[in-house]
């Protein structure tokens, strides 16, 4: 494994890059996702209220 990032320096680099992009992915899907139970919550105890 050590060879190979000998012969190619810039793989450890590309390497990281996709870790933090692939990172960023994850939060952005994550807190949007949370976003949209919220809302649907939300909603769902508005019209909870509207029928009582």
């Amino acid at each position: 494994m050590s060879d190979l990032f000998d012969e190619y320096p810039m793989l450890i680099f590309a390497l990281e890059s996709l870790l933090a992009l692939s990172l960023l992915i994850f939060i952005v899907v994550w807190t949007t996702s949370g976003k949209k139970k919220a809302a649907q919550q939300g909603a769902a105890r508005d019209k909870h209220r509207q029928g009582s």
